[in-house]
């Protein structure tokens, strides 16, 4: 009869290799995270969670703009505006797209400065991309301030579908309020890079560790994140 203690002996190791393969699949994700600091991991588990939020919003307004039966109006009817007594479609839109694409670059420089230690062209740069911002919601609050005023609520609509109105008003108004606190945080951290608080290792928020400009480029990835999700709200809602 032929010995199988060998053969069971192999098993077992394989067995125990297999398992130990497991452990380290499982924990190569901790191995690469080791050096990331919390406030980076959690701004981006925090602007995962925001991306399953707007892409439930608009994959609702997909589908109730191709399930109802009531002619759905035209955006570029709607957004237009009289300049000079010429029709200009989408002209505000656009102008809006500009100025947040605009302050995405400004908010890239500021990072790069941030960086190099040179304080004085962050701050500015990160004020900029704030004013660009505040701009937008400015632009924001004008657009909803005209549909208002032509009759358009989150239960009616005077041009067609009942669920234009509270479609445009929960995205837009929801991405819009991601803005107005990502100006604010702008200018908080944008404060403190000035007075040279990540310099002199004042203590605070954001501030608790010396020489640490980090945080420039947490608030950068969430301004860029706000950015890109206005660039598919631009497209599913505004050009379709």
């Amino acid at each position: 009869m032929p010995d199988t203690a060998p053969m069971q002996a192999q098993d077992s190791t394989a067995r125990s290799a297999g398992w130990r393969g497991v452990v380290a699949d499982w924990s190569s994700d901790q191995q690469s995270f080791k050096d990331v600091s919390w406030g980076k991991a959690m701004m981006w588990i925090f602007l995962l969670s925001d991306t399953f939020i707007f892409g439930c919003f608009l994959l609702s307004y997909m589908t109730v703009r191709m399930s109802t039966v009531v002619p759905w109006p035209n955006p570029s009817e709607v957004f237009a505006l009289e300049i000079g007594g010429v029709h200009l479609p989408l002209i505000l839109i656009a102008i809006m797209t500009f100025v947040l694409i605009t302050s995405s670059g400004t908010m890239a420089m500021a990072v790069n400065y941030a960086y190099r230690r040179d304080r004085r062209r962050t701050a500015l740069l990160m004020l900029l991309t704030a004013a660009l911002g505040a701009s937008f919601v400015g632009m924001q609050a004008f657009e909803w301030s005209k549909l208002i005023h032509e009759g358009v609520r989150p239960w009616e609509n005077p041009w067609g579908a009942a669920q234009f109105g509270s479609s445009f008003f929960m995205i837009t108004g929801f991405h819009g309020t991601h803005v107005t606190f990502g100006v604010i945080f702008l200018v908080i951290v944008a404060r403190k890079v000035w007075r040279g608080d990540f310099d002199d290792g004042r203590r605070g928020f954001f501030t608790s560790r010396k020489g640490r400009y980090e945080i420039v480029e947490i608030t950068g990835l969430y301004w860029h994140f706000v950015d890109l999700v206005w660039v598919f709200i631009f497209a599913f809602f505004y050009l379709w």
